[in-house]
């Protein structure tokens, strides 16, 4: 059996080409929750978050329930941190006011016009929509008019934001009150410098020519990067494809200091912080939250002092024991399914040789096939789309990657050719959670040890910071 690298595992979110917005934003998808159906007889259930952001009525997840043989030897891998208890306005409000490296937003607003604030798409499931309302109240009693207030999307080459998606991030009434806009990665862009990596730095004018500005992210494990949130922001949230694309290719390939929880001495998380450092950012909001996508604490200040505060707190919580050698891994792809990947790793880290990895992939967008720059990397290769999806289909079954010889299945109701064409040939698919049990019986009779990584698309492994 063939196996599956880190990089092909990337390719469910990247070579696909881009497809119009029409059909892709979660208003024109409207989605049916399907019962999951039970199991006959005596059966263990793990109660797993899914679809984020896209829950009914503005709700920012679903809770579904799986059902195992109540015979297996199922254990359920939480992160360190999955009980910290939620933050309160009243809380918010007080961190907020303890900027770390930075005035406080209200003397940073005394006197100031303009604001411009930026936030990260759906892809990052940052719950921008818990600090909002404060950081618009601090400005109103700074004198700023709402008509001077300015959401601008910061999500690098991901694709525009509609307007109900804006609105499930910064809340519905923040999205209507004020105006927002997407960074456009091709245009509207200011050359602010070069950072010593060699990187010409390109940012949003519009950002830039604010009075006041502002970031709100996550911090979220990411597998290059270290973590989401801080100077990403900018690099590549509001910066130019250029300039974006030196940073993951001419930086990312050639060094050896990046990963996941890799941020002092991460050459790629580096040359980011020059470009937020250059780009002058004034504030930010940097938040960690829990598996339900509910803030559990924030750091507020500079971009780069505030961010490297909550990562330290955030190696700590969010990191989760390994189950070895087991012999069926659950990996639900939550809170990431656009970019399943991360969340499949977690097979490469569990799963013994000869073993089954399950996918759980609950989003009614399934993976996110609008990328430019990989799109713009896949077309540099002159392959054709044929091309790539032959490349990536090719082989026998395959598992998630290392050494390890798996099967693999991939649980969705959203089953698409999309989906499919980013699993090697020999991957089972299944639209019902009884036909996945169905198969792994099959594949692994008896009392096998099986491990549930509940919402994989957050945790990472205990892993050292690098500073």
């Amino acid at each position: 059996m063939a196996t599956l690298s880190r990089r092909e595992i990337l390719m469910g979110a990247r070579y696909l080409a881009a497809t119009p917005l029409i059909g892709t934003a979660m208003g024109q998808t409207p989605f049916q929750v399907k019962a999951v159906s039970q199991l006959k007889g005596a059966a263990r259930s793990v109660v797993i978050p899914t679809h984020e952001f896209a829950g009914p009525n503005g709700a920012p997840w679903i809770e579904e329930r799986l059902d195992f043989p109540a015979n297996w030897d199922l254990q359920v891998m939480d992160m360190a941190g999955h009980n910290l208890p939620v933050m309160t306005p009243r809380l918010i409000a007080d961190q907020c006011a303890k900027p770390i490296g930075t005035k406080s937003l209200a003397e940073l607003a005394a006197g100031k016009k303009t604001v411009a604030i930026s936030f990260d798409d759906l892809t990052r499931t940052t719950p921008a929509y818990a600090v909002t309302p404060w950081m618009i109240a601090e400005l109103n009693r700074a004198g700023i008019q709402d008509e001077n207030i300015l959401f601008i999307g910061s999500f690098g080459t991901h694709r525009a934001m509609t307007q109900e998606e804006v609105g499930r991030k910064l809340g519905p009434e923040i999205a209507k009150r004020f105006a927002w806009l997407n960074h456009d990665v091709f245009d509207n862009v200011k050359e602010v410098g070069t950072t010593t990596r060699g990187n010409k730095v390109l940012v949003n004018q519009t950002f830039l020519g604010a009075d006041l500005t502002i970031c709100i992210s996550g911090i979220k494990v990411h597998q290059d990067a270290g973590y989401g949130g801080g100077a990403k922001a900018i690099l590549p949230g509001l910066a130019a494809l250029p300039t974006v694309e030196y940073n993951h290719t001419q930086i990312l390939t050639k060094v050896k200091t990046t990963g996941p929880v890799k941020v002092f001495k991460n050459d790629m998380r580096l040359d980011m912080i020059e470009a937020a450092r250059m780009a002058k950012v004034d504030y930010t909001i940097q938040i960690m939250y829990n598996d339900r996508l509910r803030p559990t604490q924030l750091w507020a200040g500079d971009i780069v002092e505030a961010h490297h505060a909550g990562v330290r707190v955030a190696a700590k919580t969010y990191c989760t024991p390994t189950l070895k050698d087991a012999d069926i891994v659950v990996a639900n792809a939550y809170p990431q399914n656009a970019q399943a990947f991360h969340g499949g790793l977690w097979i490469n880290y569990s799963v013994r040789d000869g073993g089954t990895g399950v996918m759980v992939v609950q989003h009614p967008l399934g993976l996110d096939p609008v990328h430019y720059l990989n799109n713009r990397l896949a077309g540099r290769s002159g392959a054709t789309q044929f091309d790539l999806t032959a490349r990536r289909t090719s082989g026998g079954r395959g598992g998630r990657g290392n050494a390890k010889q798996a099967n693999m299945i991939v649980y969705s109701q959203y089953l698409t050719r999309n989906m499919r064409n980013n699993y090697r040939t020999g991957t089972f698919f299944y639209d019902k959670w009884e036909d996945v049990i169905a198969k792994l019986r099959e594949l692994h009779p008896g009392d096998p040890k099986v491990a549930v990584y509940p919402y994989a698309g957050m945790q990472h492994q205990e892993i050292e910071l690098d500073g």
